[in-house]
Formats: structure tokens, sequence, C-alpha cells
């Protein structure tokens, strides 16, 4: 029986690949205030705004190809039942063959309807634009299927789930500020090695973490050495 080995990425994991990050100096929350394009408020103020800023977000993730982070954790489910819990909304893990994805802040590949939450829709790549007028069948407008600050995520129960049966469990790419996702940390058992990929310091409350101060290829490349 596969070892289950349970990695939570953020935006440090596709930051190779050309998505540009929220919080590192020069990323979009300082060309995009976040009250304007990730809150319910904001979608309400200005639709058209928040919609062709993930318009933008999703013409940028078709050029983007999964770097070989990416392809390594794939490659990982030879030798362990690799989970794979992201803070990421690009389809990128998927893109590398990645088969246990769990997105906790939504899917930009993806829309949903704004008066039915259950309603939720691929967005065709060719025509990868959400406008004001798209409707669900049920007749309200569609939204990017994000989650935006102030707004439940769903995922998490089950992200916690999946945490508590870890047997290695794996950092890549993520401040851990944000929270729930940062709190996940809580639930991987006493006795289960934790690894953290990161060129930069990352401080979190657990002492025992092996840290691999890389960016996200480098250090998988790493990983799998130390783990195989």
């Amino acid at each position: 029986m596969k070892q289950k080995l349970v990695v939570l990425t953020g935006a440090g994991m596709s930051a190779e690949s050309g998505i540009a990050t929220f919080r590192d100096s020069g990323g979009l929350w300082e060309q995009y205030p976040v009250e304007q394009v990730a809150t319910p408020e904001g979608f309400e103020a200005d639709p058209e705004l928040v919609l062709n800023f993930y318009n933008m977000r999703r013409r940028e993730l078709l050029n983007a190809k999964p770097n070989e982070g990416h392809k390594g954790l794939a490659e990982l489910e030879k030798k362990f039942e690799v989970h794979i819990i992201t803070q990421n909304i690009d389809n990128l893990h998927e893109q590398a063959g990645s088969s246990h994805v769990l997105h906790l802040h939504g899917e930009l590949m993806k829309a949903r309807s704004t008066g039915d939450e259950s309603l939720i829709y691929d967005i065709d790549p060719g025509k990868c634009d959400i406008h004001l007028g798209d409707l669900c069948e049920k007749g309200y407008q569609l939204r990017p299927h994000i989650v935006w600050f102030g707004e439940a995520v769903p995922m998490i129960q089950e992200a916690e789930e999946i945490t508590r049966r870890a047997h290695i469990f794996v950092i890549i790419g993520t401040s851990m500020n944000v929270y729930p996702a940062a709190g996940l940390l809580n639930d991987v058992r006493k006795n289960v090695p934790v690894w953290l990929i990161d060129p930069k310091d990352v401080y979190t409350q657990r002492y025992d973490i092996h840290h691999i101060q890389k960016g996200a290829s480098e250090g998988v490349k790493e990983l799998k050495k130390l783990l195989l």
C-alpha cells in the first residue's frame, strides 16, 4: 500500500510557469487593490472590471505550461498516493498529470451562477472570457468560480481530512499567511515529516520542518531524491 503524500501549494508553485503572483513585490495586488477585484463587494460595485481582471488571468493561463515542479509532483504518483491541495486557481497541476487535486480557492477555468452556487460550468478555452450578460440556465449572471476574500472556503473540510491522513506533508511556494489554508499545518499528525520548499524564509509554528530553500522546480527535484 502506497504512503499518502499530501502537498499544499501556493503562488510560488506556478511562478516559474509565468503566472503572476499576488503578494510579491510588483505582484497583482500592487496593480489591482484586493477590494476591487477579489471581494463580493468589488464585483457588486464594478462587475465589468472584475470580469475583465479574471479574463486577463485566464488568457495568461492559456499561454502557461506546467513547470518541472508540477511535473515532478505528478511523477511521484508512481511511488506515493499523492494528494495536492492548492491555493492556486490555475490548472497546471492537472495539465502536468496529477490525479488528485483539490482547489481551495476555486478554479479559473470555471464559471458559476451568481444566483445558484451549485451551477458551475467549464469555460471553453477557445472562448475564455466571461462577459456581462452571460447568464446561467436560470437567468443569473455568471461570475468566476473563485473564492473571494470574505467568502467561505467550501473545500476546507475535505482538505483537513486529507491532511489528517498524510504520512508525509509538503508545503511548496506559499507564505503560510492565508487562512484557512495556513491552518492545515495544525492538522498534520505528530511524527509526520513536514517538508517546506521555498527560496525564502517562511515562518511557521512548527520547528521540525525540513526546509529546502529552492524554487519549485529545483526543490521538487531535491525532494524526489530525498523521498526515493
